[in-house]
């Protein structure tokens, strides 16, 4: 599994990152969320993995909501015209959508797989704990967040906002005949990329998902 890499937020201390960085970054972090959800259930699971996967699920959501908010006004300025970041667009609308399914992955494996996270937690505040806190003060005693169920109703959330992104997305993705174009300007290298672009000509421009690093479909659900 790769290494850890710098948050997206460390960012904001420095000058704004350009959208394909942006990108860069998503692609690595859905690849760990997606290896991570592999070893669910599996020998290695453990409350520390969890925690882990529901970490870098929230990081792989705010980078995505951070990128649309990059590159659509970009677009929808440009209206009538090609926009300059039509190539990132097409990047971004591909990793949202391999990342609602594999958030519909992790939402099917809290179901059936739920975890016992009370001794994780404690002595640690839980994914949200401000209601909890309410409770405790009001009813005047500790009660152990109940991190599953926190998790179902946090994913259905992210699914809900990038289910949103890719409408938003889909109004200014490129026309077929624009794919040449794209070709030769996506800093993108390789057989796997040509070959996607053939069979986006042969099909439907948008159903292919190889073109990153992370988008082979796995065979582990």
């Amino acid at each position: 599994m790769a290494g850890p890499i710098r948050h997206l937020s460390t960012y904001h201390h420095e000058s704004t990152p350009s959208a394909s960085t942006l990108i860069n970054e998503i692609n690595v972090q859905l690849a760990l969320f997606r290896d991570l959800l592999i070893h669910i259930g599996q020998p290695h699971d453990s409350p520390e993995l969890r925690e882990r996967v529901r970490r870098l699920r929230r990081t792989c959501v705010e980078a995505t909501k951070q990128t649309s908010q990059l590159v659509l006004p970009t677009c929808k300025k440009s209206s009538g015209e090609v926009c300059a970041e039509q190539p990132q667009l097409v990047l971004l609308y591909f990793m949202s959508n391999l990342l609602l399914r594999e958030l519909a992955k992790c939402h099917r494996l809290v179901q059936l797989v739920p975890m016992d996270m009370s001794s994780y937690y404690e002595n640690r505040a839980g994914p949200s704990n401000f209601g909890n806190v309410i409770s405790q003060i009001l009813l005047c005693k500790q009660i152990t967040p109940d991190f599953n169920q926190e998790e179902l109703c946090s994913i259905a959330k992210d699914t809900q906002e990038i289910t949103r992104i890719v409408t938003d997305i889909q109004e200014f993705l490129p026309q077929h005949e624009t794919l040449s174009h794209l070709e030769s300007n996506i800093a993108l290298k390789g057989d796997e990329v040509n070959g996607l672009w053939r069979n986006k000509r042969r099909g439907s421009l948008y159903k292919g998902m190889g073109v990153l690093c992370c988008m082979s479909r796995p065979n582990y659900l």
